[in-house]
């Protein structure tokens, strides 16, 4: 008895110490080297910024380690429009993609869902489908139908909504395009999931008591399918605001994406400070909305 009460409290610590592990050694030791790549400055040298820690050098060397770092890449960035409207840009275009990604991705979350059972599997391996393809194939055949003689302007000429061809490549209708076609799969599934293990009597006490259909979608259906929704936001919005491949190869060069940005700091400038910089402004951007949505949910569980 003793000896399962031993192993019961080492698999709980066990249980609880993994994950803790894992997150330490994949998110925090990297966060910590990209800070302190960040407070450095940037040199033409191996490796491409200073101060670098000698061990050997002692308590002396730590000090003057510690002495030369600084937050003047974090000033660059806040002072530089160039850096600012590549956040303001990327924020912008992950709200407005989340957006719509939420109007398109309900109503075919609720079908699959309200589908018949036989049929749902189908249906989800439909979503899923196109992940099997390579996501820069998808993206390079995006460039073959929105171009002018492409599939689109062909189709939409053919159906006479257009009465000559329209530019789409190297515009933000193409990048939303993209986006949104990239995308959609990571919305439609968490609201599948919601969905579907909903409760159909509530609907149809809803239903007795007078309340129109599309009522009680508004005050039944959505409020319960909230977790689906905000779990698919997030993993739409995080992604997508840090997104390079899509609005390099879709997009114009008029302006850039803070992804761009950061790869054009870190591979044409060989500016590791401040494309460091860049990345854990980001980071911390990212997590405002995480810590929020935390908060709420613990209290919203505590009322319970």
């Amino acid at each position: 008895m003793a000896n399962a009460t031993k192993f019961d409290r080492w698999y709980r610590r066990a249980a609880i110490g993994i994950p803790y592990a894992w997150l330490i050694v994949f998110l925090l030791v990297p966060f910590l080297i990209v800070l302190r790549i960040a407070l450095s400055q940037s040199e033409l040298a191996q490796p491409p910024y200073s101060p670098v820690f000698d061990p050997s050098a002692g308590w002396q060397g730590l000090k003057d380690f510690f002495g030369a770092l600084s937050l003047e890449n974090f000033r660059l960035l806040f002072g530089d429009w160039l850096y600012v409207s590549s956040y303001l840009r990327s924020l912008t275009f992950a709200f407005v993609s989340t957006l719509i990604l939420l109007v398109i991705g309900i109503p075919i979350a609720y079908g699959m869902a309200r589908a018949p059972r036989g049929l749902q599997p189908v249906l989800v391996m439909a979503v899923i489908l196109p992940f099997w393809t390579a996501f820069l194939i998808r993206i390079y055949a995006w460039i073959t139908i929105l171009q002018r003689d492409g599939l689109l302007n062909d189709a939409l000429m053919i159906l006479g909504l257009l009465p000559e061809p329209v530019t789409w490549l190297a515009t933000d209708t193409a990048i939303f395009i993209g986006i949104v076609y990239s995308y959609l799969p990571f919305m439609v599934l968490p609201l599948y999931a919601s969905f579907e293990k909903m409760d159909e009597t509530l609907l149809e006490a809803a239903a007795d008591l007078g309340c129109p259909r599309w009522k009680a979608f508004w005050l039944v259906t959505l409020p319960l399918a909230l977790p689906g929704v905000i779990a698919g936001s997030f993993l739409c919005f995080i992604p997508i605001v840090g997104e390079f491949v899509i609005p390099d190869l879709l997009g114009g060069s008029d302006a850039l994406f803070i992804g761009q940005t950061l790869w054009t700091e870190f591979f044409s400038n060989r500016d590791w400070p401040v494309a460091s910089a860049l990345a854990t402004v980001l980071l911390a951007i990212l997590l405002v909305p995480i810590v929020f949505f935390q908060s709420v949910q613990s209290r919203a569980l505590e009322r319970r």
